[in-house]
């Protein structure tokens, strides 16, 4: 891990987001406040439209706030060059989407170790042996060599925790990662997600709608009028 355990993962301050649709303003986001400590699991739920997924692209940088500041692992990402913002996603974030977006031409070894083909200092041979070993941690050796579309939707989910992972992030992001999965390919990839994070020590932030997947993480917040508040 990168991040030294004395500090925080990821920390926003006062973060707000406002989209102006016609004369009008909608305030989405209203001066969030939330810090992450090495190896936290914070989960955030909340109504459809809430700002959920906009708060987490606000966290990775890829949006911009109106107001407030995000600051991982030490580097304020706003007071950086789009450049240093994307090696800093790189080698500090890793990411997992409701739909996996696997690049379907690769197999599911190449997908996973696309992040780390992406460091000068990584040879391919390296790449190659780190994503087997993820791989392997996920369940899926035998599977290295099928392609996206030969793979059922766990797997392929699978294949896109492995790939977030690989890079030995600080910090991952999830984005609803089992909505599109039924109950009990779901309830698998929970148990695979909470079992990663004790092994890797790596934290995470997960936005979802299952409230007894939330209540399983270290934390969990709802996203509500724009502010945070604990789930009780």
């Amino acid at each position: 891990m990168n991040n030294p355990e004395n500090r925080a993962v990821l920390e926003c301050r006062r973060l707000t987001k406002v989209f102006a649709e016609g004369p009008e303003k909608l305030k989405v986001l209203r001066g969030i406040d939330l810090l992450v400590s090495p190896a936290e699991r914070v989960a955030i739920v909340g109504t459809s439209g809430s700002g959920k997924t906009t708060l987490l692209q606000l966290l990775a940088g890829l949006d911009h706030p109106s107001s407030g500041e995000v600051i991982l692992c030490d580097h304020q990402l706003m007071k950086v060059s789009e450049q240093q913002q994307g090696e800093l996603r790189n080698r500090h974030l890793g990411f997992v989407y409701q739909f996996h977006h696997l690049l379907p031409e690769f197999t599911a070894l190449e997908n996973v170790a696309m992040p780390l083909l992406l460091r000068k200092e990584v040879s391919v041979g390296q790449a190659t042996m780190r994503a087997e070993e993820m791989l392997g941690m996920v369940g899926l050796s035998k599977r290295a060599s099928h392609k996206p579309a030969e793979l059922s939707g766990g797997e392929r989910q699978r294949v896109a925790i492995a790939r977030a992972l690989v890079g030995s992030p600080d910090l991952v992001l999830m984005d609803e990662p089992t909505g599109n999965l039924d109950p009990h390919t779901a309830s698998k990839i929970h148990e695979l997600m909470k079992s990663l994070s004790e092994q890797l020590t790596t934290s995470f932030i997960v936005v979802t709608h299952d409230m007894v997947f939330a209540r399983q993480m270290d934390r969990a917040l709802r996203l509500e009028d724009g502010h945070l508040v604990p789930v009780v």
